[in-house]
């Protein structure tokens, strides 16, 4: 997702561009509120779970929705299939911009954070699958440690007070967009029960008029919700999991800037259309899902469990360790195999706590392991546990890492901020620019004319006063 630094040699984690820093440093700012409201619904439902366990079962099981339609669902399948549909519209929307208009354009800048994602999808995978191979365990679980979920990640770096430089920032945003297109892509392959081709034709049906509504520039939300809500419905009774069916929306819409000079676009449609979803996404849609999923039952008994089942070992394995070594694995192999240099200002130690800091799989992880072991609530019970507390030690394991370089962070957010000519544009951006070091100069010989008439005055004061000042 980074841009080339400029410099002859390719830089891995090289400076952004200032368009791709904007956008991401706004993008990651919602994202970081709404992981705060993630991580206080998580620990609220783990409360509620384990305070008055009868209720939060009683109100997560509770069936509304028309039963004609086949939308009779409890609370707890509203917030893993609806609400978390817009999440992946969010998703499938960030997917498409990056493609179209973003750095993962250039197959040279998308070539790290993807093959650094798929080593971070892999590799948590294959721990799984060695684990529980052999400790005689089940093996459906084996995508439940792949995900990462960007959004308490960037939550964990708020509470430990610790600030990324941009380009860890959009290596990790980056790693997040791809390994949702590959949760998006397990999903919708492996997690399909049997096809109602009825129902699934009338959601492609749908999709064609969305997408065609698209073409022919018909605006208005009353327009497109309704439909979406209709084409989710389809979906949902397809077979197919519903949140397909928000993923293909979000890639559907337009995400470049159309028409030249005064008539330019300020922000494409897709970009638009995220900026108002993203906040009910990130500040609703998640927190609800998690509120309603992470409520699980912990006891000492329960948490020795965890590393005694080769289901529930071989996920907290996978978090934990598969995601730090694949991900900083297949970063140094794509820098190795590409004679890529490391950015000078960054060393490989970054890049493995941000890599440790990818361990922490909550959303999607936990969805993951409801659609892997439904026929086994108990297991389930259990698989959520195990990603809980995987994620939490991750999460301490890179708060350690990134607070043990985090004046060398501070250093560099403060120099990729400065602009002592407070013209809105980072100094760092303009080194290459003559107006910039004009503008610089006045700066500096109004500064220099100041202090020459404030030292004029003090010597009158002193001449006037016949002695030191």
């Amino acid at each position: 997702m980074t841009a080339p630094a400029p410099s002859s040699n390719r830089k891995v984690l090289g400076r952004l561009s200032l368009p791709e820093r904007t956008f991401i440093a706004n993008a990651l700012r919602a994202e970081t509120v709404g992981g705060v409201l993630l991580l206080a619904a998580a620990v609220a439902a783990l409360i509620w779970a384990n305070t008055a366990g009868g209720s939060y079962d009683a109100v997560r099981g509770f069936h509304l929705g028309p039963g004609s339609l086949g939308l009779n669902l409890s609370i707890q399948h509203w917030a893993a299939d609806g609400l978390l549909a817009v999440f992946f519209f969010v998703a499938g929307i960030e997917l498409k911009r990056e493609l179209v208009a973003g750095d993962l354009r250039d197959p040279k800048a998308a070539a790290l954070p993807v093959i650094a994602a798929l080593c971070g999808m892999a590799v948590p995978a294959l721990v799984y699958f060695l684990t529980n191979t052999v400790g005689g365990g089940s093996l459906d679980g084996w995508a439940v440690p792949t995900a990462t979920d960007i959004a308490f990640a960037l939550a964990v770096l708020a509470v430990i007070g610790t600030s990324l430089p941009s380009a860890l920032r959009a290596f990790l945003l980056t790693l997040a967009v791809v390994d949702d297109l590959f949760a998006i892509l397990i999903i919708a392959v492996f997690f399909t029960s049997d096809l109602n081709f009825a129902a699934l034709g009338g959601a492609v049906v749908g999709l064609a008029v969305f997408w065609l509504l698209l073409r022919k520039r018909v605006r208005g939300w009353y327009v497109y919700v309704p439909l979406a809500l209709v084409i989710w419905g389809l979906m949902y009774n397809s077979g197919i999991h519903a949140t397909i069916a928000g993923v293909a929306m979000g890639l559907m819409l337009r995400c470049h800037k159309e028409g030249e000079g005064a008539e330019s676009e300020e922000h494409s449609p897709g970009e638009h259309i995220e900026h108002l979803v993203r906040p009910v996404s990130a500040g609703l849609a998640v927190p609800l899902f998690a509120l309603f999923s992470a409520g699980v039952v912990v006891t000492g008994g329960a948490l020795g469990d965890v590393f005694t089942q080769p289901e529930t070992l071989g996920v907290v394995l996978g978090l934990v360790v598969g995601k730090a070594v694949g991900i900083f694995g297949g970063t140094w192999l794509a820098a190795r195999f590409t004679k890529a240099e490391l950015n000078d200002d960054l060393a490989w130690p970054d890049v493995f706590a941000v890599a440790s800091l990818a361990g922490i799989g909550f959303t999607v992880s936990l969805l993951i392991g409801e659609l892997a072991f439904t026929e086994d609530p108990l297991l389930t019970d259990e698989i959520k546990a195990a990603v809980l507390l995987g994620s939490l030690i991750a999460a301490v394991l890179s708060g350690i890492l990134l607070k043990m370089r985090n004046a060398k962070y501070r250093a560099m957010c403060e120099e990729e901020d400065r602009d002592e000519d407070l013209d809105g544009i980072p100094d760092i951006y303009e080194m290459d620019k003559p107006d910039y070091h004009l503008r610089m100069a006045a700066i500096h010989e109004k500064k220099a004319a100041e202090h020459r008439r404030l030292a004029e005055v003090a010597g009158g004061e002193r001449k006037d006063g016949d002695g030191p000042a």
